[in-house]
């Protein structure tokens, strides 16, 4: 690794840290230096990764809080400040998404998947910029995903809260340049996240959705971890605003 992608010194918090993407951003901030603070709802899962960082040689924390919460996240972020210090990276992973057609959709549902993934990144970044501005350093990533840009049948409720994330990641980028705080989106395309299992082990769906990938691929896991860490490291310093789009080239067609 070298010298500007170190974390030594730097405090990243990540949602949705239990599992899939969120689990690997956090295994890959941590060998590059990072203390992190891992957040979910599963205590269970969130104490496994931790024992895995720690294995490493890593340091991180696990902490059990519902980010569509007010309260649970103004309780985080002084629990978090309390056992690591002043958090100065922010990666809001945590993601719902609900899929059926939009007659089909009850309110309390839509409201669910906008809950997590558009209350939940406003309260976190609300909860923890404060700290970024006081240390004069800061990095946010939105994880946005390519249905920020282009969409499928049954995904009105995902959809709409990716690209309005999308949009709150440029309006953050450009209202905390002044303190050296940087934000950006990462869209990730199709990932062999556990979330997809059931789909990889049908041989007919699973090669139905190779032939729509570019590569011919599903994404690997580690490579969101290494573009997490670029963005996160001095080197990426320039870069603010910007979605990164990781889909093997989904959506260049």
């Amino acid at each position: 690794m070298s010298a500007n992608h170190t974390l030594q010194g730097h405090t990243a918090v990540i949602t949705g840290a239990s599992r899939g993407l969120g689990k690997q951003m956090a295994e890959a901030l941590a060998a590059a230096g990072a203390a992190i603070a891992l957040v979910a709802r599963n205590a269970e899962l969130l104490a496994a990764v931790k024992s895995g960082i720690e294995a490493g040689g890593g340091r991180a924390e696990s902490f059990v809080g519902d980010i569509t919460a007010e309260t649970d996240v103004t309780a985080l972020a002084a629990e978090i400040q309390a056992r690591l210090g002043p958090p100065d990276i922010l990666i809001n992973n945590a993601g719902i998404n609900i899929r059926k057609p939009v007659h089909e959709f009850t309110l309390e549902e839509w409201n669910r998947v906008v809950g997590t993934n558009l209350n939940g990144p406003f309260l976190c970044c609300r909860a923890f910029v404060p700290a970024m501005i006081a240390k004069k350093f800061g990095r946010i990533i939105n994880m946005t995903s390519i249905m920020s840009h282009v969409s499928l049948p049954g995904r009105t409720a995902y959809s709409a809260t990716k690209a309005g994330l999308l949009g709150m990641t440029k309006a953050l980028a450009l209202e905390l340049a002044p303190h050296n705080i940087t934000a950006n989106g990462i869209s990730p395309g199709p990932f062999a996240t556990e979330m997809n299992t059931v789909l990889m082990q049908d041989p007919v769906r699973n090669a139905e959705f190779l032939a729509k990938i570019p590569v011919g691929r599903w994404g690997r896991v580690e490579e969101i971890g290494a573009l997490a860490v670029y963005l996160c490291s001095d080197a990426a310093g320039f870069i603010t605003g910007a979605d990164i789009l990781i889909d093997g080239g989904w959506t260049a067609q």
